[in-house]
């Protein structure tokens, strides 16, 4: 098995510990955070967080056992975002290129990528970022604009 097919098969990664595997992993597929000035010109690049209310069932499985409250928030990259996924102690990454990112805004934001999906729920965190939500909906036409036409 090639270090790619790898990398294709681990979209969610257990951040909770720094690791440089998982470090190269994201860099690889959605490119390196975005320098402290450009950060700047763009006027961030992370939203605030928000309430996970359903997901996917593999996801459910996989990151959010039980009836806790679970939160997360998305960080853009040049090629893709990432979505960081709180639960208790634990912090997750679900990588996401822009080419696999699908999104709808159905009674709150929806998130889809590689078959699986995030709903986040239409409440007050979710009001706050509808400035960076179309910050990042106009990054995904940008990105698909400059490599796939």
């Amino acid at each position: 098995m090639s270090i790619f097919t790898v990398i294709l098969i681990e979209m969610i990664l257990n951040t909770t510990y720094t690791n440089k595997d998982n470090d190269a992993t994201i860099d690889c597929l959605v490119g390196k955070p975005y320098s402290f000035f450009t950060k700047l010109r763009m006027k961030g690049i992370g939203s605030g967080r928000m309430i996970i209310d359903k997901v996917s069932p593999k996801l459910q499985r996989a990151l959010l056992n039980g009836p806790d409250l679970n939160y997360a928030n998305i960080e853009l990259r040049p090629k893709g975002i990432l979505v960081r996924i709180t639960r208790r102690l634990d912090n997750f990454t679900w990588i996401i290129p822009y080419y696999q990112l699908y999104t709808y805004m159905t009674n709150g934001l929806s998130i889809h990528g590689q078959g699986e999906f995030l709903h986040f729920r239409n409440d007050r965190f979710y009001k706050n970022n509808k400035e960076f939500i179309r910050k990042m909906l106009n990054l995904k036409v940008i990105f698909t604009k400059d490599y796939y036409i």
